[in-house]
């Protein structure tokens, strides 16, 4: 049996759809689902006020998940929805809240403004710092707008990882699912199409590999393949630009400074408009 989902809310837009995409989420697995909301304390010196105090943000920080437990009991009958309060910094406490659910779903702006980067910052860090698979929701972004949820992977050790989830996800959803590749092309065979053609034929051969036992696993989910030559950040970007749900990797690496996401998975996090779940791996 499922454990449960964990979706963090805050006062933006992302939080909420995040939030609605985790109630789904959770109706879909027969799973509860925990809100959670991390209280800052001090405040961060940009939206600190002298007049605020801690209670204060207590009562606000309760109002707000209560609300938002509300809106999603009404909008999504069935749902189990429970809430919690964390203290702490927001990576930190939502990573050790995360290790007992079965997914963590966040709120995400992507990229193109000061506060977009801000909240990238925190969901890069959570993301990196959590072993769980982390699905980013952008406001209004919904299931996606496409019909099919596509997989990104590079056929090395965490294939069946994301292949486990991707196929899961399709299967639950009654949806079809694209598994993408990217077949490396050495700079200077870029312009040749002949050498083009060929690395796509052979990555097209172990993606078939690669699927054969979660076809056999999943026989009712429909399953396109895609071996496509060209950097694997733009193709799997280029790939899920119509999806209902994207899926990459994260290998898992305890860096010294910060944790490892990897420049193809941070890519799809901050350009794809769907939701993205992201799945560790070792």
């Amino acid at each position: 049996m499922p454990r449960h989902v964990t979706a963090g809310v805050d006062s933006s837009p992302e939080s909420l759809a995040a939030a609605h995409w985790a109630a789904r989420e959770a109706l879909l697995r027969n799973a509860p689902l925990l809100l959670v909301h991390v209280e800052e304390w001090p405040l961060p010196v940009a939206v600190a006020a002298p007049t605020i105090d801690r209670d204060d943000h207590r009562r606000w920080a309760d109002r707000l998940l209560d609300a938002a437990a509300a809106e999603l009991r009404e909008r999504h009958p069935g749902a189990d929805v429970t809430t919690r309060r964390l203290s702490g910094r927001a990576p930190a406490a939502l990573a050790v809240e995360a290790a007992s659910s079965d997914l963590l779903v966040l709120g995400s702006r992507g990229l193109g403004t000061v506060s977009g980067a801000l909240m990238g910052s925190v969901g890069s860090a959570v993301v990196g710092a959590t072993e769980v698979p982390v699905v980013m929701v952008r406001a209004g972004g919904g299931d996606g707008t496409g019909h099919e949820v596509v997989a990104g992977v590079d056929l090395g050790p965490g294939t069946d990882d994301a292949l486990a989830f991707a196929f899961a996800a399709a299967g639950r959803r009654d949806r079809p699912l694209r598994v993408v590749h990217a077949a490396k092309v050495p700079l200077f065979h870029a312009h040749s199409a002949a050498y083009r053609r060929q690395a796509a034929a052979e990555a097209a051969e172990s993606l078939a590999t690669a699927l054969a036992p979660w076809r056999d696993r999943f026989p009712a989910v429909a399953v396109t393949e895609r071996a496509v030559p060209g950097a694997a950040a733009q193709v799997l970007v280029q790939e899920s630009a119509e999806a209902l749900l994207v899926v990459a990797g994260r290998r898992i690496r305890h860096a010294p400074v910060v944790p490892h996401i990897g420049h193809v998975t941070h890519a799809v996090m901050h350009h794809c408009t769907a939701p993205v779940a992201v799945v560790a791996h070792a």
